[in-house]
């Protein structure tokens, strides 16, 4: 029986294992590793009958080689300082592969959310702000929160409208936190941006064929079967890309229970009937599973957990029928469990990686609160003159006449959301090669999830000594 680490020390054993394959310094490497500012508190809820409920919350800021830290929030009762301090450091390696300049946070609550009313979550998220606030926790600059497992949109607009009226910093203060109704300085995309990334990863991982021949699968994911575990925003959105990308979705899982259909189940039937009845169980024409864990074997070619951390340990990992595991949650795979499945050629896509794509986003969205000009507002006319005046030039010398149905789809400059998509898939597609490349330098010694690891100590490093902290 394997005995589970924890989490932050999961994530400091994948680091040592990449470290080994660096020149850096012990000083520096421990430098990195380390966890610099973890902050636990505590404060009294008044319920909504009048009772008093002690509520305890962290927020962790991992690494400052960057500023601001960054980092989601996560409202759930797994909740700890492990835990917090895990995600943060995640968040670090994520910045670093993806070239984001940022360093690592993550804050979270230890509550379910389904045992408070709207107003009790509001009184909380505001309190909890108050408390970064007071302890310089929080700032444009300093740390910028963004949603995560349990918030969203209407958590950050809070955390923004509190923040606004405890400090004098106008101008800036749309910028202290990411992943805010576009209304409030949001970005167009940022939503579905983590499970739009975890496709990009897929596909970039699938177009290689010496990487797809001795898994026995041919380039590419047309007809390639996938089982996601966890249905939320990630889940769905990463569910939703894939077929829509030509993957055959066969399995869904969530907290209740799975679904499963060898033929491939409908995405946004299966979301709307979750909506209407409180669960996708007993979804028509789709085999119900009472225990979700059931999900993570199911017969299919691609798995992706996107649910929690430890969910494929030593226990069940011998059961796991897919080749391809896409680490959409924060450490679903533990060390034990993933080097048995490298060893039987298993391809692991590393969450530091895979699920980066939230983190992206929201540095666009930070970058767009800070310029105050939204993404492709600047230029969008001048683009659609121009296209205007090549279809011209184009007609004259042809003496053709281009369709009226396609003129203004030619002639259209690219909205936001267009923009942020294709920022999205040049990130995840170049920081893919990067470490598609680390690896096969090494001659496939080390798996992804270290060459991730050692891009990002690479580059951390690198931050460090040009700032004169080390030699």
């Amino acid at each position: 029986m394997e005995t589970v680490l924890p989490f932050f020390e999961q994530v400091n054993f994948n680091f040592d294992k990449a470290a080994k394959y660096t020149n850096y310094s012990p000083g520096i490497l421990n430098e990195i590793k380390a966890c610099n500012s973890i902050y636990h508190m505590t404060f009294p809820l008044k319920r909504d009958d009048g009772t008093i409920e002690t509520i305890h919350a962290w927020r962790a800021e991992h690494s400052h080689h960057k500023l601001p830290t960054k980092g989601g929030i996560r409202y759930s009762t797994l909740v700890n300082e492990d835990e917090i301090m895990a995600l943060a450091a995640l968040m670090t390696y994520k910045c670093a592969i993806m070239d984001v300049p940022f360093g690592g946070a993550k804050g979270g609550i230890q509550i379910n959310i389904e045992n408070y009313s709207v107003g009790e979550l509001e009184r909380i998220t505001r309190r909890y702000t108050y408390e970064l606030v007071n302890k310089n926790f929080i700032g444009p600059g300093i740390d910028v929160p963004a949603p995560d497992y349990g918030t969203g949109e209407r958590e950050m607009a809070w955390i923004l409208d509190t923040y606004n009226a405890m400090t004098p910093d106008k101008l800036e203060a749309l910028a202290c936190v990411t992943g805010k109704p576009v209304e409030q300085g949001g970005m167009s995309g940022r939503k579905e941006a983590t499970g739009l990334g975890v496709y990009y990863g897929l596909r970039e991982a699938c177009s290689f064929e010496e990487d797809m021949k001795p898994l026995g699968y041919s380039t590419g994911l047309d007809g390639k079967t996938v089982v996601v575990q966890g249905f939320g925003n990630v889940g769905y959105h990463a569910a939703k890309f894939l077929q829509d990308g030509g993957a055959i979705v066969t399995g869904i899982a969530e907290y209740a229970g799975a679904i499963y259909n060898t033929r491939g189940l409908d995405i946004e039937k299966a979301d709307s009937y979750r909506n209407k009845n409180g669960s996708v169980l007993n979804f028509p024409g789709a085999r119900t599973m009472e225990n979700p864990s059931e999900a993570l074997e199911m017969e299919c070619d691609i798995l992706v957990p996107a649910a929690l951390e430890n969910q494929i340990t030593s226990e069940n990992v011998h059961r796991i029928k897919a080749r391809i595991i896409a680490e959409a949650a924060n450490g679903p795979v533990t060390p034990a469990a993933h080097d048995l499945l490298t060893k039987k050629g298993t391809l692991i896509i590393p969450d530091t990686y895979l699920n980066a794509g939230g983190v992206t986003v929201s540095y666009f969205e930070w970058l767009n609160n800070l310029s105050h000009v939204r993404l492709g507002r600047v230029g969008k006319r001048f683009q659609e003159n121009s296209r205007k005046d090549f279809m011209t030039a184009i007609e004259k010398i042809t003496g053709k006449k281009f369709p009226e149905d396609e003129v203004e789809q030619l002639m259209h400059g690219p909205e936001e959301k267009a923009l942020v998509n294709s920022s999205l898939e040049d990130a995840m597609t170049v920081a893919y090669n990067e470490i598609r490349e680390t690896r096969n330098r090494h001659g496939k010694d080390i798996d992804l999830r270290t060459a991730s690891f050692i891009k990002a100590i690479d580059k951390i490093a690198r931050s460090y000594m040009e700032l004169g902290i080390f030699p």
